[in-house]
C-alpha cells in the first residue's frame, strides 16, 4: 500500500505530468467521439458480406462471453495497470485514441457487410455495447489489436508481454470462430498496431519517457 501512495506522492507539483495527462485524456475522448461517427457511417453505408478462406471452413461457435466480458476484463485490467503506476497514464491514453482514431479512420474506407453465418448475440449493458460496436466496424479488429499494443508497450514486463500476447491469440481465434471479424480484419491488426505503437513512441516521446520510468 506504501508504495501505491508513494507513486501519488510524487506526482504533487509535477506540472509537466499534469498538462501531458489531461492533454491525454482529451485525446482519448476525441477519438472516441471519432468512432461514434465512424460507426455510424460505416453502419448507413454497408453492403452485403462476402466468402472468406479462413470462414469458410471454420464452424460458428458462440463466443459471446469472450468477445464482450473478455474485453471488458481487458480494458478493466489495462486500467487497473495504470491506477497503480499513474504515470503511465499519459502515454496509454494517447497511445489507445491514437489507435482509436486510426480505426476509426479505416473503417470508413471499405464498407463491407458482416461475416456469413456470424454468431449472433446482444450486448446488454453500455460497456458492452461499446466493445460490440455498430457489428459492421470490421476492419481492423480492435479485440487482436488492442492486446496487441499493450504487449508493445508492456513488452520489458515479461509476465505482462506473455499476458497480452496470448490475450490477442484468444481473442483471435474468438472472433474467427464466431465469424465476427474476416481473416483480413485479424490479421492485419498486428501490423497496423505495430506502426501505431512506432508512431506513438516518436509522437509523444516525453510520455512514452513517463511510461517507461513508472
Amino acid at each position: 500500500m506504501k508504495n501505491f501512495l508513494n507513486h501519488y506522492k510524487k506526482l504533487k507539483g509535477q506540472k509537466i505530468f499534469y498538462v501531458q495527462l489531461i492533454t491525454g485524456a482529451l485525446l482519448l475522448v476525441a477519438s472516441l467521439f471519432i468512432n461514434n461517427y465512424a460507426n455510424a457511417y460505416t453502419a448507413a453505408h454497408y453492403s452485403s458480406g462476402v466468402s472468406d478462406i479462413i470462414l469458410d471452413h471454420l464452424p460458428t461457435v458462440d463466443v459471446q462471453y469472450i468477445f464482450l466480458e473478455g474485453a471488458i476484463t481487458l480494458i478493466g485490467f489495462i486500467a487497473l495497470l495504470c491506477l497503480y503506476k499513474p504515470l503511465r497514464f499519459p502515454f496509454m491514453f494517447k497511445t489507445v485514441a491514437l489507435f482509436i482514431a486510426t480505426r476509426s479512420f479505416f473503417l470508413t474506407l471499405t464498407h463491407l457487410g458482416p461475416p456469413l453465418h456470424r454468431a449472433l448475440f446482444q450486448p446488454q449493458s453500455i460497456f458492452e455495447r461499446f466493445v460490440y460496436g455498430s457489428g459492421d466496424d470490421l476492419f481492423f479488429s480492435g479485440h487482436v489489436g488492442l492486446p496487441f499494443l499493450m504487449a508493445l508497450m508492456f513488452w520489458e514486463i515479461k509476465p505482462l508481454r506473455i499476458l497480452f500476447l496470448s490475450l490477442s491469440v484468444i481473442f483471435a481465434a474468438a472472433v474467427l470462430l464466431g465469424h465476427l471479424h474476416y481473416s483480413i480484419d485479424v490479421f492485419s491488426a498486428y501490423f497496423i498496431s505495430y506502426g501505431i505503437y512506432n508512431i506513438a513512441i516518436r509522437a509523444f516521446k516525453k510520455d512514452a519517457e513517463l511510461f517507461n520510468k513508472a
